[in-house]
């Protein structure tokens, strides 16, 4: 995958257009991240579906690097709290691994991420800080 393919999945993933950057995802994928791992569609939409009721969410690439089997890029992660995520919140969620943050919030977090590609789809995605 290109740069400039992969900025078309970007760009869905950032306006929140959760089934176009799916298109992108093969049958079978795994997605890591904060301590947490997502196996299928309906688990991508469960949890952004939380996650997005909370904060608003930019991936910002700073490098990125491809060949035909797998993208990594150095991006930076801005988080944008909306509504108060607490932690009693995400105790109660299926989400331990995220972190509170309050309406009004600003943070930016460094991660490298790797996509991992089989036949042009994402087959595993992992997100490291």
């Amino acid at each position: 995958m290109n740069r400039s393919e992969f900025d078309l999945y970007l760009k869905k993933f950032n306006a929140r257009d959760y089934l176009g950057f799916l298109e992108y995802y093969a049958d079978k994928f795994e997605l890591v991240f904060a301590g947490v791992s997502l196996k299928s569609r309906k688990e991508v939409l469960n949890f952004y579906a939380f996650l997005h009721h909370y904060l608003k969410e930019t991936v910002i690439v700073d490098h990125f690097v491809s060949d035909e089997n797998m993208i990594a890029i150095e991006a930076r992660v801005r988080i944008e709290g909306v509504v108060d995520l607490t932690a009693e919140m995400i105790a109660a969620s299926d989400y331990p691994g995220l972190l509170p943050l309050k309406a009004g919030e600003v943070v930016e977090i460094p991660q490298f991420i790797h996509y991992h590609i089989v036949d042009g789809k994402f087959v595993r995605v992992e997100c490291r800080m």
